[in-house]
């Protein structure tokens, strides 16, 4: 036996580890600071970082708080206040996890389970805050219909992409859009307020907008008659359809120009809500550096609390040039291949009542007056 610092080594293993443990000692267990953001920052700094006013995060980490906190404050366990400000830092600057992490006094690994933790938490809100309640649809309908006067809408729909770094695997260009980069197709529907009333978040950047609606929950239910009477508006990448109005491709009279300017119109919301959700949380316009994975969550989690922001009326936060450059960059128009649209003698008779039927007296009466 051979003694080494007064321990007794039995054999090599215990030697080697020994000489481990000297030449490289557990390095002792630090705690970083963690500033009070809500004391630390003005109302208006504290926009600027996170996006959202001091009280509407109040309200979330009250809401999430149940399915988030750790049941123990020990190890210096963050609260749920904390862990909401983190990942909200994250949705702001789509910075990396070690940036986030620095600036809320915790390590990279700990900052991604967070991120993760309250992106899949806020996301399991979606049934409260993205829904389209029965006793709001006269309300919708009555603000779309206050913007250019077209009757019975209750949705603006459309897609738009979310950037996201290469998804590896055995297929990633199924995920290469048609502007060249890796992305998920998201597809919403707004109301006149820019509520997001549902949202699907699970096809890839090569899917066409109406091969996502045509394999959606919410066309099913139109289908079905769900919806009764009421229509949603989309652009011209959609097939017309009973309950889908889109604009006519070469309106050649006067009811038909007052037509196509009273959809588009009525359309522009769901353009300012991708505009709007983009600069409220610029990690969707920036692009979204984790797994694959992991991208929905926090798609649904930046809609729920878009919705939330609009429930409590939180402004619009200013953003950057270099947000700006990527807003610009995904909205650069590139011609969509309409694809075949069948029975569509059938599904042009709802528009082209509207436009006999209620577009045309009104073009009349205005010209009486």
């Amino acid at each position: 036996m051979n003694e080494f610092n007064d321990e007794v080594i039995t054999d090599d293993e215990d030697f080697l580890g020994l000489v481990n443990a000297v030449m490289n000692p557990r390095q002792p267990r630090t705690f970083r600071e963690r500033p009070d953001h809500f004391t630390k920052w003005t109302d208006n700094e504290f926009l600027q970082r996170f996006r959202l006013t001091k009280k509407t995060v109040a309200y979330i980490s009250e809401c999430v708080s149940p399915t988030i906190s750790f049941t123990t404050r020990r190890n210096h366990a963050l609260s749920a206040s904390e862990m909401v400000l983190l990942t909200l830092r994250f949705f702001a600057t789509g910075c990396i996890l070690q940036a986030a992490g620095d600036f809320s006094g915790v390590d990279k690994s700990t900052a991604s389970r967070v991120i993760n933790k309250v992106s899949r938490g806020i996301a399991h809100m979606h049934e409260t805050y993205i829904s389209l309640p029965d006793e709001e649809i006269n309300n919708i309908r009555q603000g779309f219909f206050n913007i250019s006067r077209f009757p019975r809408c209750i949705g603006a729909l459309d897609c738009t992409h979310v950037k996201i770094q290469s998804p590896g695997g055995e297929e990633p260009e199924n995920f290469r859009n048609r502007k060249g980069y890796f992305s998920f197709n998201i597809q919403a529907i707004c109301d006149s307020q820019l509520k997001i009333w549902d949202i699907v978040c699970r096809w890839p950047g090569s899917a066409h907008d109406a091969n996502i609606f045509r394999n959606s929950t919410v066309r099913a239910r139109f289908e079905n008659g769900d919806f009764g009477e009421n229509l949603l508006v989309g652009d011209s990448g959609y097939g017309n359809k009973l309950y889908l109005i889109t604009p006519l491709s070469n309106p050649t009279t006067p009811v038909e120009h007052l037509f196509n300017e009273a959809q588009i119109r009525t359309r522009n919301p769901i353009e300012r809500c991708f505009g709007v959700l983009k600069r409220r949380f610029p990690i969707l316009a920036l692009g979204i550096k984790l797994n694959v994975q992991k991208v929905e969550a926090i798609v649904v989690s930046c809609a729920v609390l878009h919705n939330i922001a609009c429930m409590l009326r939180d402004d619009i936060p200013l953003v950057n040039e270099e947000v700006e450059a990527a807003l610009e960059l995904g909205n650069i128009p590139i011609p969509m291949v309409q694809p075949g649209v069948e029975n569509i003698a059938l599904n042009n008779v709802v528009r082209q009542a509207l436009i006999t039927e209620y577009f045309q007296p009104l073009l009349e009466n205005v010209a009486h007056e």
